[in-house]
C-alpha cells in the first residue's frame, strides 16, 4: 500500500511540474512561449526592422538612377520585395523559432525581391533576356503566386496537431530518430576514408587551399569524370564532404548539449580532428559559396540548437552579407582573367551580378518552354535519378539552367534554375502553386518538430532531426536556387548517411546527458 501510495504522489509532483504547453491534447506539445521581456523587446525592434525591410530599403533601390522603366514588372517586383520583406520581418520577431522557413523567406527577399528590383530600376541584367518583357512579367507574377501558396501550405500545417509515434520503454525520446553510437562512430571512420580519398584523388591538402578555379581543373583531370557526365566526380566530391560535415555536427551537438560528452576526453579529440578535416575539404576558398554557406549555418545552429538570439541574428545579418559579402566572396577564388568587369556605375552593383540572375533566367525558361512546351515531370524525374549515369540513360534530361542557356546560345551554361522554375518546366503553373504549397506544408511540419528536437521535450543530444534542420537550412539556399539536377547528388549522400545512422532505440538517453 505504501508503495502505491508513493507511486501515485510522484505522479501527481511530475503532472504538476509539467508545463501546461507539454500536456497539449491531440498529439505533441508545443514548444513554450517566450518570456514577456522578449515579447516587449520584440516590439521594440518590430517597428525599425519592418520599415527597414519592408519600406526603406526598397525605397533607396527606387530612387536608384538608371534606365527601367515603371511598367507592370517593375510594381510588381516591388509588391514581391515588400511581400518577402514583411516576411521575412515575421520570421525574425516569431515568438518561436521557424528555421526553414525563416531561410526561405531570406532567399525569396534577397534574391527574387530586392536584387531583380535593383536590376528592374537600373535597367541591367545579370544575362540577357531573350523574350518579351511580358515573360519577365509572368516570371514576377508566379513568383509571387508561388510564394502566396507556401504561406498557404505552412498555414495549413499549423493546423494540424503533430502526431506522437507510439512510444516504447525503451524510446524516451518519443518514438523521434537518434544516432546509434555504434553506427555513429562507423560514420566518423567513413567520413575520414573518404575525405582523404578524395582529398589523395585531387593530389593533396594543398591544392584545397589554392582556388576554386584549380580545384575544378584537378577534378578534370583526375579521371573520375568521364565525357558527357559527372556522376563520378559527384560522387566522389559528395562522399568526400557530406559524412565529415554530418560527423562534425553531431559530435558538436554531443558536447553542446551533454554535459557528459565535455567531461570525455575521446569525444574532444574526434571533434577536433573533425574540425580539422573539414577544414580541408570544406574550406571556403575551394568550395562553392552556396556549399559553405550551408556548412556555416549548419554549425551555427547546431553548436546553438536553443539560442534565439543566434536564429535571429543569422536572419537579420544575413541580408547584409548576401547584399554585400556574398558577390564578392568569389572573387578572390578564380583568377584574375577569369574576372567580369562590373558595367554598373550603381551603389547597387553587386545586385545586377550573375550571382542574381533567378529572376531572368525565371523569365528566359517561361521563353524557352513557350518553344517547346512543358515536359510533364522528365525534369523532376532526371533530378530524382542524379545517380544514373548517361551511358546508362542516353536520354538523361540536363540542368535546367544547362538547357536554357544552351537554347540562349551562351558560352557559360553554369545559370541558376530557381524551384519555381523547376516547378514550371514540368507542370506550368498548376506545378508552381502545388509543388510551394506542399514545400510550405513540409517546411512548416519539420519547423514545429525541429523546435521540439532542441528543447527537453526532445530525444536528447543524439537527435538527428536537430542535426538535420539546420543542414537543410543551409542547403536550401542551394535547393532554391537551383538547378536541382546539381543540388540532389549531396542531398541523397547526406539522407543515405543519416538513415544509416538512424534509430528509434535510446536506451541510455538519461545517462548521456
Amino acid at each position: 500500500m505504501t508503495s502505491v501510495h508513493t507511486s501515485t504522489q510522484e505522479q501527481d509532483a511530475r503532472a504538476v511540474a509539467r508545463p501546461e504547453w507539454a500536456r497539449a491534447r491531440g498529439g505533441l506539445p508545443e514548444p513554450p512561449e517566450r518570456p514577456i521581456a522578449w515579447s516587449m523587446l520584440s516590439r521594440a525592434l518590430s517597428v525599425p526592422l519592418i520599415l527597414g525591410l519592408v519600406c526603406f530599403l526598397p525605397a533607396v533601390i527606387a530612387a536608384q538612377p538608371g534606365s527601367g522603366v515603371k511598367d507592370t514588372a517593375y510594381w510588381l517586383q516591388l509588391v514581391l520585395t515588400c511581400y518577402a520583406g514583411a516576411r521575412l520581418a515575421t520570421m525574425i520577431l516569431s515568438t518561436r523559432r521557424r528555421l526553414l522557413q525563416g531561410v526561405f523567406w531570406m532567399f525569396v527577399y534577397i534574391a527574387m525581391g530586392v536584387a531583380p528590383f535593383a536590376q528592374v530600376v537600373i535597367g541591367q541584367t545579370p544575362t540577357p533576356m531573350v523574350g518579351p518583357r511580358q515573360d519577365l512579367i509572368t516570371a514576377v507574377a508566379l513568383v509571387l503566386v508561388g510564394c502566396a501558396a507556401f504561406d498557404l501550405g505552412a498555414l495549413l500545417a499549423s493546423r494540424r496537431p503533430l502526431r506522437r509515434r507510439t512510444p516504447s520503454p525503451r524510446s524516451p525520446g518519443g518514438g523521434q530518430a537518434v544516432a546509434h553510437p555504434l553506427r555513429l562512430r562507423l560514420l566518423v571512420l567513413l567520413a575520414f576514408a573518404a575525405s582523404a580519398f578524395y582529398v589523395m584523388k585531387l593530389g593533396g591538402p594543398a591544392v584545397f587551399f589554392s582556388s576554386r578555379q584549380e580545384i575544378n581543373e584537378t577534378v578534370a583531370a583526375s579521371g573520375v569524370v568521364s565525357e558527357g557526365s559527372n556522376v563520378g566526380s559527384a560522387f566522389v566530391k559528395g562522399f568526400g564532404q557530406v559524412p565529415a560535415l554530418l560527423a562534425l555536427l553531431f559530435y558538436t551537438r554531443r558536447l553542446a548539449t551533454s554535459y557528459r560528452a565535455r567531461r570525455t576526453p575521446s569525444t574532444a579529440l574526434v571533434w577536433v580532428a573533425l574540425v580539422a578535416l573539414n577544414l580541408v575539404v570544406n574550406n571556403p576558398v575551394s568550395n562553392a559559396r552556396y556549399w559553405f554557406l550551408t556548412v556555416l549555418m549548419a554549425f551555427v545552429f547546431t553548436a546553438f540548437p536553443s539560442s534565439a538570439a543566434i536564429y535571429r541574428v543569422v536572419l537579420a545579418t544575413g541580408v547584409v552579407g548576401a547584399l554585400v559579402v556574398f558577390p564578392y566572396a568569389d572573387k578572390f577564388r578564380y583568377d584574375d582573367e577569369a574576372q567580369r568587369p562590373a558595367q554598373s556605375a550603381s551603389v547597387f552593383e553587386p545586385l545586377v551580378t550573375k550571382d542574381y540572375d533567378q529572376m531572368v533566367m525565371f523569365a528566359n525558361t517561361i521563353s524557352w518552354v513557350d518553344t517547346r512546351g512543358h515536359t510533364y515531370g522528365r525534369q523532376l524525374s532526371g533530378s530524382a535519378l542524379f545517380f544514373v549515369p548517361r551511358a546508362v540513360w542516353s536520354g538523361k534530361p540536363e540542368d535546367t539552367g544547362v538547357r536554357v542557356g544552351q537554347w540562349m546560345g551562351l558560352r557559360m551554361t553554369n545559370l541558376s534554375a530557381p524551384l519555381w522554375t523547376e516547378f514550371w518546366v514540368d507542370f506550368g503553373a498548376s506545378g508552381v502553386i502545388g509543388g510551394l504549397a506542399l514545400i510550405g506544408y513540409a517546411v512548416a511540419r519539420t519547423d514545429r518538430r525541429y523546435a521540439l528536437a532542441v528543447t527537453r521535450a526532445g530525444p536528447g543530444p543524439g537527435s538527428v532531426l536537430a542535426v538535420a534542420a539546420p543542414l537543410i537550412a543551409g542547403y536550401t539556399f542551394i535547393l532554391l536556387r537551383g538547378p536541382l539536377l546539381q543540388a540532389a547528388g549531396k542531398l541523397a549522400i547526406a539522407a543515405l548517411c543519416l538513415l544509416l545512422i538512424s534509430t528509434f532505440k535510446e536506451r541510455r538517453a538519461a545517462r548521456r546527458r
